[in-house]
C-alpha cells in the first residue's frame, strides 16, 4: 500500500509550524513561553492537538528530530523531552532509525503507563477503592443501561455458580475476574474497561490472601448475586448500590489482611 497520503498529511499538518517559525521574533517567542508552561510541555500539547484534530493518525510517522525543531522553532534538548514523554504516555513509538511513529492508540496501550505506576506506587487500599469507586461505579450504570440479554444472562449465571465456591478461594478468584469484566464489557466502554481492569488488578496479593478469611467468599458471592439481580432488572441505581456495598467489603477486607500482615 503507498504511503504517499500519510506523508502528505504529515508534510502539510507540520508546514504550517514551518511557517510559523518563520515569523517575526515576537511571534515566535509568543509561542515558546505560555502561562509559564515549558516549552516541552507546549511542544507535547501541539503533537497530541494535531492527533485530535486528525493531522496526525495511527500509524504516521514524525518528520526527524531536525525538521520538527524547525518547524517548532526551538532547540532539541526541550524536542526530545516532549517526544519521551508523549512515548511514555503510549502516543508515541520509536522505530528503527530514531523516527518516530504515531502509535494505534488503542485503550489498552494507554492505560499501560498508568497501570505501571500504580504497581510501582506505594499502595493505598482507601486511594485504590476511591478510585474504583469512581470508574466501576459508572460502569455498572452502563452496563444496565446498555448490557445485551446474552451479557446479562452471563453476569447472572457468574454471580449464582460462585454459591459452589464458598470453599475453595482459587476457583471463586477465577470466577470474580470473569464476573467483573462481565460488568465491564456489558458498559460498552474501552477505555473506562481498561482503567476499570487496571485499578481492579492493584493489590490482588492481598486479596488473594483475603478471600480465603472466614465468610469473605459466601459474602461475596451474595453481593454478586444483588447486582446481578439488579442489572438483569434495569435498575441502575439498585445495582450501583449493590457495587459499591461489595466495593467496601472489598476494602474493608483487604485492610483487615493488611493489619494482620503488619503485626
Amino acid at each position: 500500500m503507498s504511503t504517499a497520503p500519510k506523508t502528505a498529511r504529515v508534510a502539510d499538518a507540520f508546514s504550517d509550524m514551518i511557517a510559523a517559525a518563520n515569523a517575526p521574533a515576537p511571534a515566535r517567542q509568543s509561542r515558546e513561553v505560555l502561562e509559564g508552561r515549558s516549552i516541552a510541555e507546549q511542544v507535547a500539547n501541539r503533537i497530541m492537538a494535531m492527533i485530535k484534530s486528525g493531522n496526525l493518525k495511527s500509524g504516521d510517522r514524525l518528520p526527524t528530530e531536525q525538521q520538527m525543531g524547525i518547524a517548532f522553532g526551538i532547540s532539541r534538548p526541550p524536542l526530545r523531552e516532549a517526544l519521551k514523554a508523549l512515548t511514555l504516555m503510549g502516543v508515541l513509538e520509536s522505530r528503527q532509525g530514531g523516527r518516530y511513529t504515531i502509535t494505534d492508540l488503542s485503550p489498552s496501550r494507554l492505560v499501560a503507563p498508568f497501570n505501571t505506576m500504580l504497581a510501582v506506587a506505594d499502595y493505598d487500599v482507601n486511594e485504590q477503592f476511591e478510585a474504583r469507586s469512581v470508574v466501576d461505579l459508572e460502569l455498572v450504570r452502563l452496563c444496565t443501561e446498555r448490557a445485551s440479554p446474552e451479557v446479562r444472562q452471563r453476569i447472572h449465571k457468574l454471580a449464582v455458580d460462585g454459591r459452589a465456591f464458598h470453599d475453595d478461594p482459587v476457583a471463586f478468584r477465577l470466577l470474580d475476574i470473569e464476573f467483573h469484566q462481565a460488568l465491564y464489557t456489558g458498559a460498552h466502554n474501552r477505555l473506562l474497561s481498561a482503567l476499570a481492569q487496571g485499578l481492579y488488578d492493584v493489590g490482588l496479593d492481598l486479596r488473594r490472601v483475603a478471600s480465603g478469611l472466614p465468610g469473605v467468599i459466601e459474602k461475596s458471592v451474595g453481593q454478586h448475586c444483588e447486582i446481578a439481580a439488579a442489572v438483569v432488572a434495569g435498575d441502575a441505581g439498585a445495582a450501583a448500590a449493590a457495587y459499591r456495598r461489595h466495593l467496601e467489603h472489598v476494602r474493608d477486607t483487604t485492610i483487615v489482611t493488611m493489619t494482620e500482615h503488619q503485626q
